[in-house]
């Protein structure tokens, strides 16, 4: 997902964080309801006050993804009371409809692939994810990514192909056997994960075909899939999570889930200077027992953190034809203990897919660089004979209203264009395509290329899935032959 998925995370991401360590308790049952005010026990043992600040400023660039992950879990598949709720672990949750303007909880809403999420507990044994077979023109895709936010693997079109088959999930630490029948095992680096399933959506009326491939998607732990007696583990009290509490006590949730988290080479120094202030299986002292020096210490530390991220982000990509093209996505190779990458990674649009799977060039200006405003222009966006979006799956351009980043309400119930419209849309004689960007019908001969757009700034995202790695190419991400075309005023 390459957007916010959902509220929960747009308020995590929102400033304030750096509040996160000067108050204590929650202020709601938790496991952290009895942790109480800092008791002024911090010791010797305890980093310098200047060393507890680059501590708490690194610390928390390490583990802001991991929280966000935490966070959205706990959502989606602990707290039944939440709106986010979808299913308990090791059950496959389907959305099977098509996002309108009227589909307000989810920023960025994606009209192109129907989700099925599935939250993996690998603790007590692997899971078995079986799909279908699925047309060999429908893409679909299973992300597999860990609570280190660690794109793991990939299941589906582009990796594994569209056959039926089964693969095993496995945990950090499962040495048992493979059984017959599974195809590839997926180790990953967390006991907890998610497992976020796209299906391929031609148009509206598609949808009960999407369904069908849906309902071959099956989720087993695999003792079931042996048919042999289950394995359980044991219970856990999640500590309760919200936007405030994931605020005021960010480094006790980052310590909670670092429990289920075996650390890893590149995180052994990182773990270290965490376990030094309280944080992590492996501390001395509690996090709590710092006095009000080293608190004061730890909440610098982390203004300075999200100072630089906010600067990592600001200026990590160039503009191409003034849309932003990048990709912060990938396994732990992939980052190599690059900490602020990570962060940056899950600040841009946490659970995002690797490049080689899906690149979403972005922009909300035209190719001046001025604001798009539907309400003052319209605009074109063409694409020259031959130089469609060079995809082995398919490519669209959705709009959205700028400041909400909502699909709009607009006369033809048309949200986005797509590679799969491409037979109704109307070229120019010189075969290129031009895409009509305005609020108000271009006219009834162009109507067929018409992307409306709101009476207000304009938010414009391009998918482009399984791109192509020959030339031309967007590959490597913002670096690539292709480029974009600008968004012109008409």
């Amino acid at each position: 997902m390459t957007t916010a998925y959902s509220s929960i995370i747009n308020r995590i991401l929102a400033s304030g964080l750096a509040v996160a360590c000067l108050t204590g308790g929650v202020h709601t049952p938790s496991a952290f309801a009895q942790s109480g005010k800092a008791s002024g026990k911090a010791n010797a043992s305890v980093p310098s006050v200047e060393e507890t600040e680059s501590i708490a400023e690194e610390g928390f660039i390490y583990g802001l993804p991991i929280v966000m992950n935490y966070a959205v879990m706990y959502q989606f598949s602990v707290n039944k009371k939440s709106t986010q709720y979808k299913a308990p672990f090791n059950k496959l949750f389907n959305e099977s409809h098509v996002c309108t303007y009227k589909d307000t909880a989810v920023v960025t809403p994606n009209s192109d692939t129907p989700y099925s999420l599935l939250w993996l507990d690998l603790r007590a044994e692997p899971i078995v994810i079986s799909v279908p077979a699925v047309e060999k023109n429908r893409y679909y895709a299973v992300q597999l990514i860990d609570g280190n936010t660690y794109n793991y693997g990939y299941i589906g079109s582009r990796a594994t192909g569209n056959g039926a088959g089964d693969y095993l999930v496995v945990g950090p630490s499962w040495n048992g056997e493979t059984p017959k029948g599974i195809k590839k095992v997926f180790r990953s680096s967390t006991q907890f994960g998610f497992a976020c399933i796209r299906t391929q959506l031609f148009k509206a009326t598609d949808m009960d075909n999407v369904k069908k491939v849906q309902a071959g998607y099956k989720a087993q732990t695999l003792s079931a899939y042996l048919h042999k007696p289950a394995v359980t583990a044991e219970t856990i009290e999640f500590p309760y999570v919200d936007d405030k509490s994931v605020k005021e006590n960010f480094f006790q949730y980052l310590d909670f889930a670092l429990k289920y988290a075996p650390v890893r080479p590149e995180e052994k120094l990182i773990r270290a200077k965490l376990a030094s202030i309280g944080i992590g299986p492996d501390k001395k002292i509690s996090f709590k027992d710092l006095d009000k020096e080293h608190l004061l210490q730890v909440s610098l530390g982390v203004k300075a953190a999200e100072k630089k991220l906010a600067e990592y982000i600001a200026t990590g990509t160039k503009p191409i034809n003034s849309w932003i093209i990048t990709s912060l996505f990938g396994d732990s190779a992939f980052y190599h203990g690059d900490w602020l990458k990570r962060a940056a990674a899950a600040k841009s649009g946490i659970y995002g897919n690797n490049a080689v799977e899906a690149v979403y060039p972005m922009t909300r200006q035209d190719i001046t660089g001025a604001p798009l405003d539907g309400s003052k222009h319209r605009y074109t966006l063409t694409f020259p004979a031959g130089s469609l979006p060079p995809v082995n799956s398919f490519w669209s351009v959705t709009m959205y209203d700028g400041k909400s980043q909502l699909l709009i309400q607009n006369p033809i119930n048309r949200y986005l264009i797509n590679s799969p419209m491409l037979p109704a849309m109307k070229k120019n004689a010189d075969g290129s395509l031009t895409i009509y960007i305005q609020k108000d019908s271009p006219g009834k001969d162009k109507e067929s290329n018409w992307l409306p757009a709101p009476n207000d700034t304009i938010y414009l995202v391009m998918r482009l899935y399984w791109p192509k790695t020959e030339a031309p190419s967007i590959l490597p991400p913002g670096s690539g032959a292709w480029k974009p075309p600008g968004v012109v005023v008409r």
